[in-house]
Order: C-alpha cells, then sequence, then structure tokens
C-alpha cells in the first residue's frame, strides 16, 4: 500500500489492523484492514468516484438481488466475500462529490491464509 502512495496512519501489531489514508486534490481515500482471528476485512472510504467505479464495475455482474435495499448494494463473490457499498451525499451538498464506503468481508470458509 505504502509503494502505491498511502500513508501508514494506523499501525497496531497487536491486532495486526492497519490504516492508510491518501489525499491528493481535494478527494481521499482511507483503506482500514483488519484481521479478525483468520479472516480478513478491508473497509474503503473514499470520495473518488474512479475508485468507486473500479470496484464497482469489476463486481457488477455479482450483485445480489435478494438482499437489495435502497442505500446500500450487496454483492456476492464466489470464493471471495460479500462486498457492500454504500453511497451518501457529501456535506457540505456538492451533487459532482459523493462519499463511497465499501466494505469486503471475506466468507466464513476463507481465511487470510487461502
Amino acid at each position: 500500500m505504502m509503494a502505491k502512495g498511502y500513508q501508514i496512519t494506523n499501525k497496531d501489531n497487536d491486532t495486526k489492523n492497519r490504516s492508510y489514508k491518501a489525499d491528493e486534490g481535494g478527494t481521499h481515500i482511507d483503506v482500514d484492514i483488519r484481521l479478525d482471528g483468520k479472516r480478513l476485512f478491508i473497509e474503503i472510504q473514499t470520495n473518488e468516484l474512479d475508485q468507486y467505479d473500479i470496484i464497482r464495475n469489476s463486481i457488477a455482474q455479482y450483485i445480489n438481488k435478494d438482499s437489495m435495499a435502497t442505500d446500500v448494494q450487496t454483492y456476492t463473490v464466489k470464493n471471495l466475500g460479500t462486498i457492500y457499498i454504500t453511497v451518501n451525499d457529501t456535506v457540505p451538498y456538492n451533487p459532482l462529490k459523493r462519499e463511497y464506503d465499501i466494505h469486503i468481508m471475506s466468507d466464513k470458509h476463507l481465511t487470510a491464509y487461502n
């Protein structure tokens, strides 16, 4: 992550949790990586539309129509896990900027060692 220009903001060697941040020209990307036992959780908060588009376009075919909610898009990817995407308006309101929250939760049968 640091080779891609992210700065580490929090590093906890006991729990093996990491937080990274990238700020550039009014946009931000915050990545939290949490290891819970052997399962890996990734949370991405960004207002960068390109980052959102890359992730959404790569998983668009895996949308889970059974768990559609108005606020949350849910994708179930085989051999990966479940991805939840939430899109919110920014404060103060700007129609060109939105906040994207992307949560990647590994399948319960997958571990960080896979």
